[in-house]
């Protein structure tokens, strides 16, 4: 019989095995000697070659192979994929006739609609919860199959998919893989678990006014039930903006193209970047209603949320309507780079509030507020200290200060200014565009996107290095950032309409020079597999004004 070598990198192992030997099968061999890794759950997945596969995947070549669980990002990714696709199946056995959609993601789960149902929503919440239940514990195998375009498209046709069925039929490809569950076959954005028995922690129940929540677990505490989200405000935000995008019938990417192919595409820009303003208008209208109580007004978000942009535009509003505004970066506040916290690593936890001076930026706005002129320091990112060169502020009886900044809801960053002064503005992308029926396109991937655009245009960066420090800047936006997004007395979506078509333009090349000899290259291949079915657009009629231009250049703003 013929082996391979292959590499473990779980062990640090070189293993000759047999060729076409599975990973499920690999795994099963080599359980004892993997058991010493850190995978306290159930194998996933693995990455051959740094490219993530499904644990039928074939060995028939010498490969490099990390197995990952559910606490990895990719094995995280697949269960939520796969609990999904189990959600169909159970909607597809109790109800034919309906018609499931995964409108959007949530911190603990997703947002769904069941439609051409007429029993009461509990009724068939419980009805489907019984039967995700009942294939849960059949531990029943997903299966991945590599199969004829035009096969594909014939064998779910008839399923009450049609977004699917339309993106497939626009796909320029002979082969697709196609995923099966005991005889219900669809098409999943990512490779899946091995079976449903892997599925442990969820929930599926009724969830606000007209739809269901799929809860997910908390992957860091297994053995705790399924997180419940507590965000309404960010909730009313993805239901006022399905409005929009159901009025406006760009609800999927196959909508996108369609308006895009019939050279719709500078209507949308104009129709995107006039819903944008009218909101600024609106937070505008609403801090003027406090006015004479109103003295700072915070604006926070998570990485590329628009957040510079989103502080001059209200800005100009504001003006507009008789303030004299004042404006603030908590980027200038940072701390001289040896008193800035460390991670356990050792690198710098720049994404720490506490990598800010909060005494001084405290100290700075009393004085400010007493109406006392005050120098502002600006920070040397490169020497890694301030230094002051003169800029100062002076506020008067009719001053608003605008602060921006990731940490700008943070209470313990302006403890001691009194609450009724403060106005607080929460900027995220909230991506209201999916793929299809079943799969969403998550806002951190949208942001994500923005990311390598602005990184490699304005600070150098290629895609493999912002995708490196990708986890690292999740990581803080969840522990700093995610909490405080419901004090918001008002929440702004920055996603554009039109954006995802212009980011292919510039993201796409950037993403295919990651090279293959690194983790990063299996997530610059996901992003690729659903950005290079977008039709492209091109920047020209984006206005100077518009939060893209933060990205892509060509603003009217100085930044």
């Amino acid at each position: 019989m013929d082996t391979i070598e292959i590499v473990i990198e779980n062990t640090h192992e070189r293993r000759n095995v047999r060729q076409g030997i599975s990973l499920a099968e690999l795994a099963d061999e080599y359980y004892t000697e993997l058991g010493r890794m850190p995978l306290e759950n159930p194998i996933l997945g693995a990455f051959v070659n740094n490219e993530v596969e499904h644990m039928q995947y074939r060995i028939y070549n010498p490969k490099t192979i990390f197995f990952f669980d559910i606490h990895h990002s990719n094995g995280w990714r697949m269960y939520q994929s796969s609990l999904t696709f189990m959600l169909y199946k159970a909607v597809r056995d109790t109800y034919p006739q309906a018609r499931l959609e995964v409108r959007h993601s949530m911190r603990g789960g997703f947002y769904c609609t069941i439609d051409n149902v007429e029993e009461d929503r509990f009724v068939v919440a419980n009805t489907v919860r019984d039967r995700m239940i009942e294939l849960q514990r059949q531990d029943l195998p997903f299966q991945h199959h590599n199969m004829l375009l035009t096969d594909a498209i014939e064998k779910i046709k008839d399923n009450g998919i049609p977004k699917t069925v339309e993106l497939l039929q626009s796909l320029p490809f002979l082969y697709v893989t196609m995923h099966e569950l005991d005889g219900t076959m669809h098409k999943l954005t990512s490779k899946l678990v091995p079976s449903t028995g892997c599925l442990k922690q969820w929930d599926f129940h009724v969830y606000a006014d007209e739809g269901y929540l799929l809860q997910m677990p908390d992957r860091h505490h297994l053995d705790r039930p399924p997180l419940l989200p507590d965000t309404p405000k960010l909730f009313n935000i993805f239901k006022l903006h399905h409005l929009w995008v159901d009025r406006l019938q760009v609800s999927t990417i196959t909508d996108l193209n369609r308006i895009i192919r019939d050279k719709g595409a500078n209507q949308l820009i104009h129709i995107s970047e006039a819903l944008h303003e009218k909101v600024y208008s609106e937070i505008a209208n609403q801090i003027y209603r406090r006015s004479g109580q109103v003295r700072l007004v915070l604006v926070a978000g998570p990485s590329s949320s628009g957040k510079t942009t989103s502080c001059r535009r209200l800005s100009v509003q504001l003006t507009v309507m008789g303030y004299d505004v004042q404006q603030l970066s908590l980027d200038d506040y940072f701390m001289n780079r040896e008193r800035t916290p460390k991670l356990p690593n050792g690198d710098y936890d720049f994404e720490s509030i506490d990598a800010l001076d909060i005494p001084l930026l405290n100290d700075h706005l009393q004085r400010m507020f007493r109406g006392e002129r005050v120098e502002i320091p600006t920070f040397d990112f490169v020497k890694g200290e301030p230094y002051y060169d003169g800029k100062s502020i002076q506020m008067g009886p009719n001053s608003v200060l605008v602060v921006e900044g990731i940490h700008a809801l943070n209470p313990k960053l302006t403890a001691q200014i009194p609450d009724e002064l403060k106005f607080k503005v929460y900027v995220s992308t909230l991506t209201q565009i999916a793929i299809d029926d079943l799969n969403t396109i998550r806002s951190s991937e949208n942001r994500m996107l923005r990311r390598i655009v602005r990184d490699n245009n304005f600070r150098g960066w290629d895609a493999y290095n912002t995708l490196h420090r990708w986890n690292e800047v999740r990581q803080g936006e969840e522990k700093y950032i995610f909490p405080y997004q419901e004090q918001a007395d008002v929440m702004f979506n920055s996603a554009l309409l039109y954006e995802l078509g212009v980011l292919k333009l510039y993201a796409a090349p950037q993403l295919r020079r990651v090279p293959q000899n690194c983790p990063e290259y299996a997530e610059a291949r996901r992003l690729l597999t659903f950005i290079e079915v977008l039709e492209p657009i091109e920047p020209t009629y984006i206005p100077p004004t518009s939060i893209m231009r933060e990205f892509l250049g060509g603003s009217s703003f100085n930044y």
